[in-house]
C-alpha cells in the first residue's frame, strides 16, 4: 500500500486530470485483487484499477478520492506455448516486454502502440486499445484466448485457456474488453500471438490532398495483401511537431499538407520487396502523390515510423491547451469533418488544428491547440453530434472514460445505453468499480 507521493497515481500523463486519492493499493496476484475487492464492495469503498496510466479519457485517473488499485506489480509472464504462439500473462505486463519475450521464440504480438513501453496488456484490454497493426490482425479481442477477471464482490472468474475454438455458451471474457474496468477488473490474460516476421518494409509518400491520401490507402491495402501491416497518415503540423519539439529527422527534402505510410511484414524478403517496388511505381505513375522513400533497412524502418508513433507526444509539448478527439468515420467524410470544425474556430486566429490516424481501419484523431480554453464551447458538444450525424463513433479506440461519458448518448441508442445500464448493475450493484466512467451515475 501507498499513502505518499501519490501524483503519478492522481494525475493522467497529460496533467488534465487529478483526483485526490489517499491509497493506492498494489497486489500482485489475483487472489490479492478478489481480497481488496471483497473488502471494498462490503464497505461501498470505490475503487480505481490502473494499469499504466497512458490512457488519453481519464479513465484510469479517480475523480475524488477513489482508492486506486494499480496492476503494474502483477507483471509476469506465467506460461507460453511456443508451438501455437500462445502466451499467458499478468495484467500488468508492460506491452514492450511481451514483444521483447516472444521475440526470443520468433513471435510478434497482434497490438502495437506508442505508448508499448509503459502500457500494459490489463489496460490494453480494458480500453480495447486499438494501435497501428489492425489493418493486419484486427481488434485486439480477437487475439484474446482466455482472461481472469475479479468481479466487484470478489468473485474470480476463471476463464483462461489456450484454446482457440470453445463454443459452449455466452463468451463471458469479451464483456470485460473495452468495459474500463467498470464490469470487472482484469489481473490476467492468454493471447493468440502471431509469427514475428523476417522481412519488415515501409514506405512513405508526401501528399499534396487528403484524396490522394485515401486513394493511396486503397491501392496498399488491394496491392499489398497479404502483407500489409499498418496503413498510416498524418498532417504537416503532425510532422512539424515531431520534428521540431522532438528532434525527429524529417526523411523528405519538402513538405507536404498530408503524409501517408505503409508498413509491411512478410516472411519472404524479395518476394515483400519486389511487391512493395511495384505498389510504389504505380502510385507514382497515377500521380497520387508529390513524393516518397521506401526504408532502406530495419533501422530506417524505425526511424520513419517512429515519426508517426511520436505525433501524441510532439503535438502535447504545444503551447496551449490541448484537446483531443478519436474518432471512426468513413473516409470520405473525414476531411469534412476537419473543415466543419475550421470553420467555426476560424475567429481564433492562433489556433491550430492537428490531424492523424490509423487510416486504413477508418480512424481519425483530431487535436486541438489553442491558447486558451474559450474554444471548447464551440467545439464540444457539436463535434460529437456531427460525427454521428456522419455515421461515424465518438471513440474509435481511446474508450470513454470520464472525458466522453457525458456525451455518450448523444452517439449510443438507447436500447444500448439501457442495456449496458443493466450489465453494469448486474455485475457491480454497488457501484464501487470505477465510478462515473463510461456511465455517469446520473445516467
Amino acid at each position: 500500500a501507498l499513502t505518499q507521493d501519490l501524483d503519478f497515481y492522481n494525475e493522467d500523463w497529460l496533467g488534465m486530470q487529478k483526483g485526490e486519492s489517499k491509497l493506492v493499493l498494489r497486489p500482485r496476484s489475483t487472489e490479492e485483487v478478489s481480497d481488496i475487492l471483497k473488502y471494498c464492495n462490503a464497505r461501498h469503498l470505490p475503487i480505481v484499477p490502473q494499469g499504466g496510466n497512458t490512457g488519453l479519457v481519464f479513465g484510469s485517473t479517480p475523480i475524488k478520492d477513489e482508492v486506486v488499485l494499480s496492476l503494474q506489480r502483477m507483471n509476469n509472464i506465467t506460461d507460453f506455448d511456443s508451438g501455437i504462439g500462445a502466451i499467458q500473462c499478468q495484467a500488468g505486463t508492460v506491452l514492450q516486454h511481451i514483444e521483447d519475450y516472444a521475440g526470443n521464440y520468433d513471435f510478434s504480438i497482434p497490438l502495437d502502440l506508442g505508448s508499448k513501453g509503459s502500457c500494459t496488456i490489463g489496460g490494453n484490454l480494458s480500453t480495447h486499445a486499438g494501435g497501428l497493426r489492425i489493418v493486419r490482425y484486427g481488434r485486439l479481442r480477437g487475439s484474446v484466448l482466455g482472461l481472469k477477471v475479479v468481479l466487484a464482490d470478489g468473485t474470480i472468474l476463471d476463464d483462461m485457456t489456450t484454446m482457440r475454438k470453445d463454443n459452449t455458451g455466452y463468451d463471458i471474457k469479451q464483456l470485460f474488453i473495452g468495459g474500463e474496468g467498470t464490469l470487472g477488473v482484469i489481473t490476467e490474460a492468454s493471447l493468440l500471438l502471431p509469427p514475428a516476421p523476417k522481412s519488415i518494409n515501409l514506405v512513405m509518400f508526401g501528399c499534396k490532398t487528403f484524396t490522394d491520401v485515401v486513394n493511396i490507402c486503397n491501392e496498399a491495402k488491394k496491392q499489398l495483401g497479404e502483407i500489409i501491416a499498418a496503413c498510416e497518415y498524418m498532417d504537416d503540423t503532425c510532422m512539424l511537431s515531431v520534428v521540431d519539439n522532438l528532434n525527429l529527422p524529417y526523411p523528405m527534402e519538402e513538405h507536404y499538407p498530408f503524409y501517408f505510410i505503409a508498413q509491411t511484414f512478410g516472411m519472404n524478403p524479395a518476394h515483400d520487396q519486389e511487391k512493395l517496388e511495384d505498389f510504389v511505381e504505380g502510385v507514382f505513375a497515377q500521380g497520387h502523390c508529390a513524393d516518397g522513400i521506401i526504408a532502406a533497412s530495419r533501422d530506417q524502418v524505425k526511424k520513419t515510423f517512429a515519426l508517426r508513433e511520436n505525433i501524441a507526444v510532439g503535438l502535447s509539448k504545444a503551447d496551449g491547451n490541448n484537446y483531443h478527439y478519436d474518432f471512426s468515420l468513413p473516409t470520405h467524410h473525414m476531411m469534412e469533418l476537419v473543415e466543419d470544425i475550421r470553420g467555426r474556430l476560424r475567429p481564433w486566429d492562433d489556433v491550430q488544428i492537428a490531424t492523424f490516424g490509423h487510416i486504413g481501419d477508418n480512424d481519425i484523431q483530431v487535436q486541438v491547440i489553442a491558447p486558451s480554453d474559450d474554444v471548447l464551447s464551440v467545439i464540444e458538444p457539436y463535434i460529437y453530434a456531427r460525427v454521428t450525424e456522419l455515421g461515424g463513433s465518438i471513440s474509435s479506440e481511446c474508450g470513454i472514460g470520464t472525458l466522453k461519458a457525458a456525451v455518450l448518448p448523444i452517439n449510443k441508442k438507447e436500447p444500448l445505453l439501457n442495456t449496458m445500464k443493466l450489465l453494469k448493475g448486474t455485475l457491480d450493484p454497488r457501484g464501487i468499480l470505477n465510478p462515473n466512467k463510461i456511465l455517469l451515475a446520473e445516467q
